[in-house]
C-alpha cells in the first residue's frame, strides 16, 4: 500500500508518520489510509531535510511502538539496521556499498536479508540501484 501512515498511539490521539517502507501483517489494522497495529519492519530513507528526525524523533517513537527491525538507508549508500532487543534498538549490522570490484573491501553482492522475514533478500546493489550520488 502507498502512503500508509502508522499511527503510533491511536488510544492517546491522532499522530501519525508516514514510514518510507513499513512491513505489516495484520490485514484488519490497516484502516482508511492508516495503521495503528505493529509494523514487523520500517525503513526510512535519509535525506537532508530528514536525517535527524529519521535517526532521533521516528526511531524513538518507532522504538517505543515495538517496531523489531529497523532500517535507515542513506542515497550515499550505507544501511543501518538495528533490531529491538529488550526495548530498544541495537544496532546489529552496517554497511557501506563499495561496488569498485577492484577494490578489497567490494560488497555490492553482500545478501541482506528481513530478520522476521528471511527469504526476503537483496543484494546490497540492488538496494542503491539507479542512485547516482549529487
Amino acid at each position: 500500500m502507498e502512503n500508509l501512515d502508522f499511527k503510533y498511539h491511536p488510544e492517546v490521539n491522532d499522530d501519525y508518520l508516514c514510514p518510507d517502507i513499513m512491513v505489516v501483517c495484520d490485514r484488519k489494522q490497516p484502516k482508511g489510509g492508516s495503521y495503528s497495529g505493529v509494523p514487523r519492519f520500517i525503513a526510512e530513507t535519509l535525506s537532508p531535510s530528514t536525517a535527524k528526525r529519521d535517526k532521533a524523533e521516528k526511531m524513538a517513537i518507532y522504538e517505543a511502538s515495538g517496531v523489531e527491525e529497523y532500517w535507515i538507508v542513506s542515497p550515499q549508500g550505507a544501511v543501518e539496521i538495528y533490531y529491538l532487543e529488550n526495548g530498544k534498538y541495537v544496532l546489529n549490522q552496517s554497511y557501506l556499498l563499495q561496488d569498485d570490484e577492484e577494490e578489497d573491501d567490494y560488497n555490492a553482492k553482500t545478501v541482506i536479508s528481513l530478520k522476521a522475514f528471511p527469504h526476503i533478500r537483496m543484494n546490497l546493489e540492488d538496494i542503491f540501484e539507479g542512485i547516482k550520488e549529487l
